[in-house]
């Protein structure tokens, strides 16, 4: 009976220690959740439109959807370095990770403009091969992604500011400024789609104008925010390109094997988003599409997850208290497996709105929507757990396991698995959904035995010490 009471003791931290890591990831979860429910209410809006509207805006938001993987990509590599700088003390090395986080999100407007102005119907069209209703689809789509070009340079801001924010344990700011986001943007949906209180009725070109003023906003306060407060990573403007190359080379090295990961990830989900549109109609499309829409709901304990995990396994690396770190990843884990049960039924009670919030799509696309969502809650112990032990591993600087495991089994087995689907069965889109995310499983259990091996386990700040003290040195002499 001892020996299993110091099991458990082992396995879970202090009551104290999860308090601390519900303080980082509630306020990141509440966050996150505002953003889904107004994504949700967004939907539900433009879901009144019909089926074909709510394909064109969906298959749309799909390129926003990978321009945001990036920009969150290269905010988590930079993450990495600002966290434990910022549990180092060390304000010159938190400001170089911001600069690394400015520097290569801004690096993607030029593909942006490229796909959202230049070429968006042959970049649409790639996601609705086979699908009946393409070419009226395709129509809703490109009004909508021409107007949403104009939020990828403030969201960039915005995401780098929100970000470091929260690499320094600083959660609430960035939920106040969403809520205030959120809820204009809610407001301006219900004044453009539909035309109401006097304003002109313009469908899905009003949900993306709605979106663009609310982003707008967003960075606004966000440069206040930055101005008046000052956090350690700002930088001024004349220092911005006082930039450590050894640094940034190296932070360049971290980001490109966790950015191929996510890029790998992304485009695996675009393919089986362009199968799935193929077997069948709108419907089908916008069945889809709202299910995730729903499933946002609960899959906001990743982000909370995540970002708590790489906070305090960060701070303890980044102090080198590595005893420590290694503990504090057996509690987490732990914790991801319990929060990850209650995000089942979370899950479940979320199929009760289906009905209610897409009411005017077609039988058919409910119907898809419903168990797609029921599916998802099944995955959820599953897809949390996994989330920290990627932060875990990313929070030291192990970008290898996302790279060797997660990418190559993507590559090698999950793309060539949907494509047999598509081809060889007749199976429906939910069908070929279950049968491939069935290797979450595989994943989660290689994930394991990598992360005992402690590749993870390193501080950052100590490889950098020496040009850290250099740069320091530099600033303070243009200082005196």
């Amino acid at each position: 009976m001892l020996v299993k009471n110091e099991s458990r003791a082992n396995l879970f931290g202090s009551a104290k220690f999860y308090k601390g890591a519900l303080a980082i990831a509630v306020p990141i979860m509440v966050q996150q959740l505002i953003q889904s429910m107004v994504s949700l209410v967004d939907n539900f809006m433009v879901s009144g439109l019909g089926d074909i509207c709510m394909s064109g805006v969906n298959v749309a938001g799909q390129i926003l959807f990978i321009f945001m993987v990036y920009v969150n990509t290269i905010c988590t590599s930079g993450g990495i370095f600002l966290t434990q700088f910022f549990g180092a003390k060390d304000k010159n090395g938190m400001q170089q990770a911001f600069r690394f986080k400015l520097v290569m999100g801004l690096a993607a407007a030029i593909p942006y403009f490229l796909v959202c102005v230049v070429f968006p119907n042959q970049v649409l069209s790639l996601m609705l091969i086979g699908n009946s209703d393409k070419a009226m689809i395709l129509v809703e789509g490109v009004k909508y992604i021409r107007i949403m070009f104009f939020v990828g340079i403030p969201m960039t801001i915005s995401v780098c500011i929100a970000s470091s924010l929260r690499d320094m344990g600083e959660v609430k700011i960035p939920l106040v400024v969403t809520i205030i986001a959120t809820l204009t943007n809610t407001a301006c949906n219900y004044l453009l789609i539909y035309g109401n209180l006097g304003f002109p009725k313009l469908g899905v070109e009003g949900a993306a104008i709605a979106t663009v003023i609310a982003r707008t906003l967003e960075l606004v306060i966000f440069i206040i925010v930055y101005l008046k407060k000052k956090p350690d990573f700002a930088v001024k403007l004349k220092d911005f390109f006082r930039i450590n190359g050894k640094l940034f080379k190296e932070m360049l090295k971290k980001c490109a094997m966790v950015l191929f990961c996510e890029m790998v990830w992304i485009f695996s989900e675009t393919i089986m988003t362009a199968l799935y549109n193929g077997r069948g109609g709108a419907d089908v499309v916008s069945g889809m599409s709202s299910s995730f829409a729903i499933a946002n709901l609960f899959f906001v304990a990743f982000g909370g997850i995540y970002s708590a995990t790489g906070v305090i396994i960060g701070k303890s690396l980044g102090e080198g208290d590595l005893e420590r770190a290694k503990k504090e990843k057996t509690w987490l884990l732990a914790g991801a497996a319990v929060m990850g049960l209650v995000m089942v039924g979370v899950g479940f009670s979320t199929t009760l709105i289906v009905p209610v919030v897409f009411g005017k799509l077609s039988a058919s696309a409910i119907d898809i929507c419903r168990w797609m969502v029921i599916l998802m809650s099944f995955f959820m112990p599953v897809w949390v757990y996994m989330n920290a032990q990627q932060a875990i591993a990313r929070a030291g600087g192990d970008t290898g396991m996302g790279v060797y495991t997660d990418a190559i089994l993507t590559i090698f087995v999950m793309i060539p698995m949907v494509f047999s689907l598509a081809i060889f069965t007749k199976i429906g889109p939910v069908m070929m959904y279950l049968v491939i995310k069935l290797l979450d499983i595989v994943k989660i259990i290689i994930f394991h035995f990598w992360l005992k091996r402690e590749i993870w386990l390193k501080n950052l700040t100590k490889e950098h010490e020496e040009a850290n003290k250099h740069i320091t040195e530099e600033i303070g002499d243009v200082a005196d």
